[in-house]
């Protein structure tokens, strides 16, 4: 960790004077970790997860590296399209994710808040923006953004997106699906790909897109084959992977090598035994550097992280005759698109399904979304007789994270459960 910690001071001392070598520095303590985990791995670490880690750092690689080939977006973006005019789409959350890795984040945020951003803007879109104001983040050829789940998206992109002189796409996602809104998200999709081929000046292939799709959903199969099976094994993980799945689940989710990691993740958990110890649930998102519940949750079977939400929030088959029609689809039917009800039956469905032991809901700070409706997400685990641990914290900037009372606090709820399990 001193190690990181001093890297990660270079990395700000240079982002002072000179933005590009900071970026250099940044791009090669990535492929010194790639390396690494290729040539040396993370012992008790499932082998389909060492593949994920390596894809992972790869894609925001080749963003950085190759910004003119690449796409900001966030999550719930269109990324199959991106994928046919060989662009690598990256998500604001990512990026700000792999920054918060370097221990750099506080340099960031705090040139972000001297900026003027409001010092209560989600500490993601704080640390995307300071790489935007310290010319370390590269400009890269398109921004897209949609109107799903996250108000500081808009803000953020389209700031952003002035700043580096880049064109943006605002993807204005029906809230409920009717024929009618996705015939309307349809079209601003083809509109989006129409402007990908005049910045790119590649003609655009139907049949790749449909490729993709196909890709997708043999990958959602594999996927779901996986999950089926850790209902009854316990299959080791740690918060780091978990957050790295949204690149399988979301970002890249259409590529080959996510359906040749899916296809293994499914066959491997058959290698590992059932459940000795807790089942989690873990509800939004997942501070991976906290050291007290690195200790606890990775690479355990004592207290395994057995379901995570944002990993799942459109399992559905796509119609691939009609891609357009099916991206559009997903968007609208994504489980944290529309009102909070629609969150509290997703949530409410996946304990039925699965039966956690006990279930820990993350508030991050400046997620208004996460701390305004946890007390419903309470409601529905009561419901259902299953604790809920409820955590503040912040998923990115580790001086707003209250070590000790995070330890008190999980201990605390651990030992309850294994009282319970008992």
């Amino acid at each position: 960790m001193d190690l990181i910690k001093k890297y990660g001071d270079l990395i700000k001392k240079e982002g002072e004077t000179d933005p590009e070598k900071a970026l250099d520095l940044i791009r090669f303590g990535l492929r010194f970790k790639n390396f690494t985990e290729k040539h040396i791995g993370t012992k008790g670490l499932p082998a389909p997860y060492e593949t994920l880690f390596m894809s992972t750092v790869r894609s925001v690689l080749r963003a950085l590296g190759k910004p003119e080939r690449s796409v900001w977006s966030n999550i719930f973006g269109p990324f199959e399209i991106f994928q046919c005019f060989d662009l690598q789409g990256v998500s604001v959350e990512a990026l700000a994710t792999f920054l918060s890795g370097f221990g750099i984040e506080d340099y960031f945020i705090d040139r972000a808040e001297a900026e003027g951003i409001a010092s209560t803007l989600c500490s993601y879109h704080k640390n995307f923006m300071g790489g935007v104001y310290s010319d370390v983040l590269p400009t890269p050829a398109y921004a897209v953004t949609t109107t799903t789940v996250c108000d500081g998206n808009l803000s953020s992109f389209r700031l952003a997106s002035m700043m580096r002189g880049i064109d943006l796409t605002v993807l204005d996602v029906p809230h409920k699906w009717s024929p009618e809104g996705e015939k309307y998200l349809a079209g601003q999709l083809r509109e989006m790909t129409a402007d990908l081929e005049r910045i790119t000046g590649r003609q655009f292939d139907i049949n790749e897109l449909k490729a993709a799709i196909n890709r997708e959903n043999e990958s959602k199969k594999y996927f779901e084959a996986f999950l089926e099976a850790t209902k009854e094994i316990c299959y080791p993980n740690t918060l780091a992977l978990n957050m790295c799945m949204l690149f399988a689940t979301h970002l890249n989710i259409d590529t080959q090598e996510t359906l040749d990691f899916f296809k293994a993740l499914a066959e491997d958990v058959n290698n590992y035994k059932p459940y000795t110890g807790s089942r989690i649930m873990w509800i939004h998102l997942q501070p991976f550097y906290d050291e007290v519940l690195k200790e606890i949750f990775n690479i355990s079977y004592d207290n395994n992280i057995q379901v995570f939400d944002f990993n799942m929030d459109y399992m559905g088959q796509m119609d691939e005759d009609h891609p357009f029609e099916a991206i559009a689809r997903k968007m609208i039917d994504s489980r944290y698109n529309g009102d909070f009800s629609r969150k509290m039956k997703f949530i409410g469905d996946l304990m039925d399904e699965y039966r956690p032991d006990g279930a820990i809901h993350y508030c991050h700070w400046g997620c208004k979304q996460s701390s305004g409706g946890v007390m419903q997400i309470k409601e529905v685990a009561a419901q259902r007789g299953i604790p809920l641990l409820i955590l503040d914290g912040d998923a990115i900037d580790r001086r707003n994270s209250h070590e000790g009372q995070i330890r008190t606090r999980t201990e605390a709820f651990i030992e309850m459960l294994g009282n319970r399990r008992r």
